[in-house]
């Protein structure tokens, strides 16, 4: 695989400071609660701000330049061998992607050679390795998905059990965004993605031992890569994490007896309890949000359902609301759903709730005022509502009319399953 890179980040001329994507979506926010200012120049009003973020957010070609859902996969996929090293971290527009592009060629004929295919290097060593460094750089909620899909379909045994096992001895080390200072690009200045995997691969927690495409080992193919320079802020030793366990749980409970996926940098806390406010779609949350209908000053758990594999259908990415409610630093709120997010989205958030809404999962009775705790230490995503209520609640409920009839994403729909196992549509 060529990755085609990422992003070189942008920079925004009035805020001076650099910007990428996800800055926009919290701007957004911040303009709809009206805290998007300059504190350098009061005399910047709020529709300044937001056009030179929106002209200047993306400079060039390349994938989302934090450590996005993109990025995940690319570094995911490096640390799997079934890319040339440095691949996930070149950016989009320098000459180095150029050169990779040909060195592609010379890989090409080393797997013809010595009959190297996919599934020789889709393992369980492998997918070790992606989770060893999706934990490590603070990578998106995405990956889990992708990861139980690829590997169901390779044949290997990947459970959400797996993914947990991995975070909890994988410590948070990248000050990356969407939660950090630093983006790709800045770390491919410091030494990339192969910097990373001789820190990692020398402290025994990835396994330079799997083959790769180049014909060689992982160990091999980073060994004539520099080390990390010398003085830098963005990967953190592995004695002085950001997080001593990975930012990625499974939470489980009566809200999500199937499992659910938080990502839990540990700068929002461990713990959230709020009231449930309830919304049937993202379309209904980003309504409120624009109209500034969340209010501060009580915690409140914003509910967001009928987005998963079969309710969406196809489980459409949401990022606006969660970034406007970082933009509008709403930090009395925190977010659920059956959908997924964006890998830009951060602070208190869990997505991938199963059994979803549109199948009569329990998150399909919860109700405005309920309360929901979501407790990353306990790993448990429950409301305070008896089995009995629960069984009660359902027997009133109604499925309702699918949105899509017809066509592709009708018959998507119909063969889905549920997101802890990748949301595959070939498990019939």
């Amino acid at each position: 695989m060529i990755y085609g890179g990422t992003i070189q980040p942008g920079y925004s001329n009035l805020l001076r400071k650099p910007i990428n994507i996800s800055t926009c979506y919290e701007a957004h926010g911040a303009y709809n609660y009206d805290t998007l200012k300059n504190p350098d120049d009061p005399s910047q009003t709020k529709d300044d701000i937001l056009t030179d973020i929106e002209r200047n957010a993306c400079p060039g070609a390349g994938a989302c330049g934090g450590m996005y859902t993109a990025n995940t996969m690319s570094t995911a996929i490096e640390a799997m061998g079934l890319s040339l090293p440095g691949s996930s971290s070149t950016p989009a527009t320098s000459p180095a992607k150029m050169r990779e592009c040909q060195k592609a060629a010379d890989a090409i004929r080393i797997c013809m050679e010595k009959n190297i295919k996919p599934r020789d290097l889709l393992t369980k060593r492998s997918f070790e390795n992606a989770m060893v460094m999706m934990m490590a750089l603070g990578g998106s909620t995405n990956g889990v998905l992708h990861y139980l899909a690829m590997a169901n379909t390779a044949g290997v045994d990947l459970t959400l059990d797996d993914i947990q096992r991995v975070s909890d001895k994988i410590p948070f080390i990248a000050d990356l965004a969407p939660s950090g200072r630093f983006l790709m690009a800045d770390l491919y200045d410091i030494g990339g993605t192969p910097a990373v995997m001789k820190l990692l691969c020398a402290a025994g927690l990835l396994d330079g031992g799997i083959p790769t495409v180049t014909g060689k080992t992982l160990a091999e193919n980073i060994e004539s890569f520099p080390s990390l320079s010398q003085g830098q802020e963005i990967i953190r030793s592995l004695d002085n994490p950001i997080k001593t366990s990975g930012h990625i749980e499974i939470l489980r409970g009566n809200l999500a007896p199937g499992g659910a996926v938080a990502k839990i940098t540990g700068k929002e806390g461990v713990k959230f309890v709020g009231k449930a406010r309830v919304f049937d779609k993202e379309s209904q949350l980003d309504k409120a949000l624009n109209q500034g209908q969340i209010p501060r000053g009580e915690n409140l758990v914003l509910v967001v359902r009928y987005e998963g594999p079969k309710g969406g259908p196809g489980m459409p990415e949401q990022l606006k609301a969660s970034a406007a409610l970082m933009g509008a630093k709403l930090t009395n709120v925190a977010l659920i759903t059956d959908g997924r997010y964006s890998g830009a989205s951060h602070g208190f958030i869990v997505g991938h709730v199963v059994p979803e809404a549109a199948v009569g999962g329990p998150i399909a009775v919860v109700r405005d005022g309920d309360t929901i705790t979501i407790d990353a230490e306990t790993n448990m995503l429950s409301m305070d509502v008896s089995d009995e209520e629960i069984k009660d609640r359902m027997k009133s409920w109604k499925k309702p009319n699918a949105t899509v009839t017809r066509g592709v994403l009708a018959k998507y729909a119909r063969l889905v399953g549920d997101a802890s196992h990748g949301a595959l549509t070939d498990l019939f």
